[in-house]
């Protein structure tokens, strides 16, 4: 890997467009190495972890609108739409705007963490639909896929958007749009200004995630993913992007991120060095943000050990930076103490999630935040004697670029009322690479299955699973059937709007 010095420069330096980031990530988006058999192994994976979550969440509400809308916009030749039928086809980018929230909106596909937050797996939804428009192969995809996480997880390594209350998904529109032009064999310069509109377009704040959370947040990748998508048709068709957009005097880091003075260092890797980024991320085995998997996890271990939860005085959860100030008490939000908070909400509330976690000693992407189930009286109880605090060894580890060392987890400390403890830490989940069980392909069959059960026709579900698992040689005819329809009238029909 190299490390790019990465900078704010005026405009009288007149810097070149090759020492710009935008045109190195570019670079490395035209770079044709070859891929390695395990990241080939793991992009199949997470194909088929986005589709279960995404037909998991098919009928509820923003998928169904979001769908909607892509079905007004018909296209001849176009891409799919999870839950329709194969031969309907929309225009590409409203196809990824419809998947992209349907795999986005139960939070439980794939997680990076390092700088930044960010889910790699929102790549797969543009990158997918622009290769069925556009008659790509399986391998094609492939290799489009390794690019959108390689270009995502490394920016989201070196550059920080939530300390400046900046939304992770501009760290998507660039690397989605990088994917597509390596996908599509797009030059250098191409991609270049493609990358730089992309990050033009996708910086929003964080309000998405934080107080009453509504259902934006699962659009937000999708509408990234969508206007990477129109900035790479605009590259193609020759016009150009504000530029230099990360370095420029005015640019996103100057007057959105850390400002004249900033200095990061990106890693990227060198020409003709494997893409393995994707080999650095983890999937969900729990619906929930991923800084609480492990914390799920420690608290099944830990929930059967007290018999009367009347009885706990407090629990405090000992954990990272991150987890206290995003999703835990540090966060000073009083919505995730509210038991008629959105779901949303509820997944972003470390104090709920422990709560109830503890009591049942199971975590199911509906009955866990189901409303009768968060408003029940001593769950409420117990949540309300939940907190968070910081402890800087596991902020550490949070931050470690150590693969054996880095840990989004924490320390659980039950107190008593009679003044005994019962104490436990969990540093990475059970389906972390490094964890009790880490997940290898069965263990994504078998969510897609679960997720699916009831959802799916027996029939559907073999047909995906078998055209997923044979991706690197898929035809571009075949590549349409990386798709999945509901049985006939079981897809919900979502309100009249403007299209």
């Amino acid at each position: 890997m190299i490390l790019h010095d990465v900078k704010v420069h005026p405009e009288s330096d007149r810097l070149a467009r090759e020492d710009q980031l935008a045109w190195k990530i570019a670079a490395v988006a035209t770079d044709k190495v070859g891929l390695d058999d395990d990241v080939v192994d793991m992009i199949i994976n997470r194909v088929i972890d986005n589709a279960s979550v995404a037909i998991a969440a098919i009928n509820r509400h923003p998928v169904t609108s979001a769908r909607a809308q892509a079905l007004a916009h018909p296209r001849a030749g176009g891409a799919t739409v999870f839950g329709a039928a194969p031969d309907v086809r929309v225009h590409a980018e409203w196809a990824a705007w419809a998947n992209g929230t349907a795999v986005r909106e139960l939070d439980y596909h794939d997680t990076f963490l390092a700088a930044d937050y960010s889910h790699p797996g929102d790549n797969i939804p543009p990158i997918l639909a622009v290769a069925q428009q556009t008659g790509c192969s399986g391998a094609q995809l492939i290799r489009g896929l390794a690019t959108g996480y390689e270009i995502q997880v490394n920016l989201v390594k070196a550059i920080c958007l939530h300390a400046h209350k900046i939304d992770h998904v501009a760290h998507l529109g660039p690397s989605a749009a990088a994917g597509i032009g390596t996908m599509l064999g797009l030059n250098t310069a191409t991609i270049y200004q493609a990358v730089q509109q992309a990050l033009h377009v996708t910086t929003s704040t964080r309000q998405s995630r934080k107080g009453e959370i509504s259902s934006w947040k699962a659009f937000a990748p999708s509408h990234a993913g969508k206007l990477a998508i129109e900035a790479v048709d605009r590259a193609m068709r020759g016009e150009g992007a504000p530029s230099p957009i990360y370095e420029g005097e005015d640019s996103v880091i100057a007057w959105m991120l850390d400002g004249k003075n900033a200095h990061y260092q990106v890693p990227l890797p060198a020409q003709g060095e494997s893409k393995r980024a994707i080999m650095d991320t983890f999937t969900k085995e729990h619906s929930a943000e991923y800084q609480s998997q492990a914390l799920i996890d420690l608290s099944f271990r830990m929930g059967s050990k007290v018999a009367n939860w009347d009885d706990v005085a407090e629990v405090v959860i000992e954990t990272s930076h991150h987890t206290h100030y995003v999703i835990g008490t540090g966060s000073n939000d009083p919505q995730k103490f509210d038991p008629t908070a959105s779901r949303e909400t509820l997944d972003h509330s470390i104090m709920y999630i422990v709560a109830v976690a503890l009591q049942d000693g199971e975590w199911h992407h509906v009955r866990s935040y189901d409303p009768a189930r968060a408003q029940r009286p001593d769950t409420v109880r117990l949540w309300q004697k939940i907190r968070t605090v910081e402890d800087p060894a596991w902020t550490a580890r949070y931050h470690s670029i150590d693969p054996n060392v880095k840990a989004f987890g924490g320390k659980i400390i039950i107190r008593m009322k009679d003044g005994s403890e019962i104490a436990d830490e969990m540093a990475v989940a059970n389906a972390h690479t490094l964890g009790a069980t880490p997940w290898q392909r069965a263990n994504y069959v078998r969510k897609f299955r679960i997720l699916t059960e009831g959802i799916l026709a027996p029939a559907e579900i073999e047909r995906f699973l078998d055209v997923a698992q044979r991706l690197p040689t898929l035809s571009a005819a075949e590549l349409a059937g990386l798709t999945i329809s509901l049985p006939e009238g079981a897809l919900a029909v979502g309100k009249p709007g403007l299209f």
